[in-house]
């Protein structure tokens, strides 16, 4: 058997995403608004942090989509949301020690496309006057190229915004078909040149592999398509399949999906044609373009995991706004209650929308360490980890047990205390942080795919 598809076989296991550690499905009702209320107090005024807004709208459903959204075709909806938002703004804002300035903002859903161009800027007019937004601050917009229009790029630009992610998947029109997103190129092509023409030339393109139909050609085509594009970076996710999770999955042809071998040979095809045309691998499933911001944080062992994925970000403090939005403190992380009525009804009730999170122990800031350096640098040295959070040498030592087949399979070096993922396993480093992951065996949720 190809040792390629022994692998792939052997390792379809379902682990984390790691985008914080511990990970959601372990949050509890125990950290609430009143514990939020406390930290947010207990912050340094002098501490830069970072924004993420939640914008949970999108005018039709994709099947694939994991997030938490609800589709709307009245803009009603989405104007009373922003009111409600704002209204966040103002009683996290309150609830800070002084006025602090923001270094990353990113807008997230569902889809920010759906924002009217003035609401755009009355929502950035409204923050700048409850956060100070640092003149050299990033900020960032997912955008869906179907529904956008040179009005709304004239918008984000008048706004300040510096990067846009695009929502691409997959060129393919079959690809397409199978999980309701159709696209044609053109339309995306269109996008980005007007966001050139209106200063914004950070582009990020958002591409998936492992979804229907598709095969290691199309997915190879899919990046070269892409490339024409010129974007400075591209992120190449692997489709997490989670009926249980997302019902609307239900819809895409589980037979048509291609089994592990498969995602892992699309992968590496995408992966090899990204290398050849000058991208450089960054973590897990993140390709830039050498002088992009994302490649020199890798560079200069800055890169940063959060709930948006890898970024050069370094702020302490994440503060996560609207349904769902979750958010990274130094005591823990927190997420908003989703349900758009309850998120509603407690903002306008002039309470935190905090529902839930998690008190972060001596234990889990180390664990979280070893987990994020691995999934950012694929390298770590334990036992320097341990001494910089207090803990002997040996305090993750039942880890390596489980290190054991990974090494065994040539997926990971192990020399003294220092494990580094080999460019074999790079496909497999969630594998590998799950090694030091002390909730997983607790069964709490299912999670996606591991390649």
């Amino acid at each position: 058997m190809n040792d390629a598809i022994r692998l792939a076989e052997k390792y379809d296991l379902n682990v984390p995403r790691y985008t914080s550690y511990p990970t959601a499905p372990h949050f509890s009702p125990a950290v609430d608004a009143a514990t939020y209320r406390g930290w947010l107090a207990g912050i340094d005024p002098t501490s830069p942090l970072s924004l993420y807004f939640h914008i949970p709208f999108c005018d039709s459903m994709c099947w694939f989509c994991g997030c938490y959204t609800k589709v709307v075709q009245r803009y009603e909806p989405v104007r009373a949301y922003l009111d409600v938002l704002a209204t966040e703004i103002d009683l996290v804002s309150a609830a800070l020690p002084g006025r602090f300035t923001a270094r990353h903002l990113h807008w997230g859903g569902g889809s920010p496309t759906l924002l009217r161009p003035d609401d755009w800027l009355k929502l950035i007019g409204h923050l700048r006057r409850r956060f100070h937004i640092a003149a050299d601050a990033e900020l960032a917009v997912e955008l869906d190229p179907r529904d956008t229009t040179e009005a709304y790029v004239r918008a984000l630009a008048e706004a300040g915004v510096t990067r846009v992610s695009i929502g691409v998947q997959d060129f393919d029109p079959e690809v397409q078909s199978a999980i309701n997103r159709h696209q044609p190129f053109e339309v995306v092509e269109r996008v980005c040149a007007w966001l050139r023409t209106h200063g914004i030339a950070d582009i990020n393109l958002d591409l998936m592999y492992g979804l229907p139909h598709q095969t290691v050609e199309r997915v190879v085509a899919m990046v070269e398509t892409a490339h024409r594009l010129a974007p400075a970076r591209l992120a190449l996710f692997g489709y997490a399949h989670v009926p249980w999770m997302k019902s609307h999955q239900r819809l895409i042809d589980e037979t048509a999906l291609p089994a592990g071998p498969e995602r892992l040979a699309q992968f590496a095809g995408a992966a090899g044609r990204l290398d050849a045309l000058g991208y450089r691998a960054v973590g897990l499933d993140h390709f830039a373009r050498p002088d992009d911001a994302l490649a020199r944080a890798a560079d200069a062992g800055r890169l940063r995991r959060n709930f948006q994925g890898y970024t050069s970000d370094d702020a302490p403090v994440l503060l996560g706004l609207g349904a769902s939005a979750i958010g990274s403190l130094p005591e823990g992380y927190v997420q908003n209650v989703a349900p758009l009525r309850d998120y509603a009804g407690r903002v306008t009730a002039g309470r935190l929308a905090v529902a839930r999170g998690i008190a972060l122990g001596p234990e889990d800031r180390l664990r979280g360490h070893v987990i994020e350096r691995l999934m950012c640098t694929l390298d770590v040295d334990v036992a320097e980890a341990c001494g910089t959070h207090g803990f002997a040498a040996d305090a993750l030592d039942q880890a390596w047990d489980r290190l054991g087949p990974l090494q065994a399979d040539g997926l990971v070096t192990v020399d003294g205390n220092r494990i580094a993922v080999t460019e074999a396993g790079r496909p497999f480093v969630r594998l590998v942080a799950a090694a030091f992951d002390a909730y997983l065996a607790s069964g709490q949720a299912r999670h996606s795919r591991a390649v």
